[in-house]
């Protein structure tokens, strides 16, 4: 009993960490901020002594969580969303449709993959969005599935680099939804049905994460880390993305820019570690939630797959037989690894 109360205890501290920090909007910038390239890149700012303490606290804080998950607590970390892990056969099925219907709202309104990237002035645009839109009703279906994840998988980076590398990082969750699926993708049973083996399902996982994770650090440095004007300007517009005004707290709005990137950053590496995921999903789910009030539509279809992974991720962390899995990570040195390795 001392001992689940220890556990239990290191959880509900790690928790009421990160819930203590502020959560600034998960919005992206880009999308609302009438010619987001026009401004500059400023990477300096990140080697200001504010920000820089921060992402070194990131980092340790990061390394913690792993840590502290990986040697001292159980999987699933909390016992009380066990019955999340219930709905592990049908996740393929779910994620596809969210990622489905983001594609196709994403072709309608003539961007490809995300809001933030119009393809109608490019060469072949046209075929791209109907490429898209095709793709995203093929997802919805479920039907045989894997050939249509390969696909988006292998033309979507090639598409996305006629926009750009950062283009193409932020729209890594989508990709490693495609990669997941081509994995593990939805059977003929009913409802999508599957049950992968565990050394197929741990790689669709750590896809999936590397995929999710990689969107978040993108964005942390693309629209605030690395670019404060954008960053500014989206205060500026929508001064209510400043909790510490919020709550009655004033502070430099570089400040608060520096503390929102660093929160996406840590929220990023949070989804690559996989450690505590049921923890770490909870957390990170309410600036995503939040900003819905503010954005609307727009970020809900545009954040689809992002809320996607959070359920796969929920999902299996919640299941007592996939749990491990999601927290696996390749060995480093190339040392021999078990199929299910008791711990990751």
């Amino acid at each position: 009993m001392k001992t689940l109360l220890l556990r239990g205890g290191a959880v509900a501290v790690a928790a009421a960490a990160l819930l203590a920090l502020p959560t600034p909007a998960a919005a992206h910038e880009k999308w609302f901020v009438p010619d987001p390239g026009s401004y500059p890149t400023d990477w300096a700012f990140i080697l200001r002594p504010v920000t820089a303490s921060l992402l070194v606290a990131v980092l340790l804080a990061t390394a913690l969580w792993r840590w502290v998950a990986v040697r001292f607590l159980p999987a699933p970390e909390l016992g009380f969303l066990r019955f999340v892990g219930r709905v592990v056969p049908y996740v393929p099925r779910l994620l596809a449709i969210h990622l489905g219907v983001s594609l196709v709202a994403a072709a309608v309104t003539g961007h490809f993959l995300t809001h933030d990237l119009e393809v109608d002035e490019l060469t072949g645009g046209s075929a791209l969005l109907l490429l898209e839109g095709a793709l995203g009703v093929w997802f919805i279906t479920g039907i045989r599935l894997r050939p249509a994840a390969i696909l988006l998988a292998l033309t979507g980076p090639l598409a996305l680099l006629l926009t750009g590398p950062v283009g193409l990082l932020s729209a890594m969750d989508l990709l490693g939804v495609a990669v997941f699926l081509s994995f593990v993708p939805p059977s003929d049973a009913t409802f999508g049905r599957v049950e992968p083996d565990p050394a197929t399902l741990r790689k669709a996982l750590l896809a999936l994460r590397l995929g999710a994770g990689g969107a978040l650090l993108t964005l942390a440095f693309a629209e605030k880390l690395a670019n404060p004007a954008l960053a500014r300007e989206t205060v500026h517009m929508f001064p209510r993305l400043d909790v510490f005004a919020l709550v009655g707290i004033h502070v430099p709005v570089d400040t608060y820019i520096a503390v929102a990137g660093a929160t996406e950053l840590l929220f990023g590496l949070l989804v690559i570690s996989g450690a505590l995921p049921q923890a770490a999903v909870l957390v990170a789910g309410i600036p995503f939630n939040t900003t819905l009030l503010l954005f609307g539509g727009t970020e809900m279809l545009g954040h689809l797959p992002v809320y996607g992974v959070f359920l796969t991720l929920l999902a299996y962390g919640s299941n007592p037989s996939t749990a491990r899995l999601v927290r696996w990570l390749p060995a480093l040195r190339g040392r021999a690894q078990a199929p299910v390795p008791a711990t990751a």
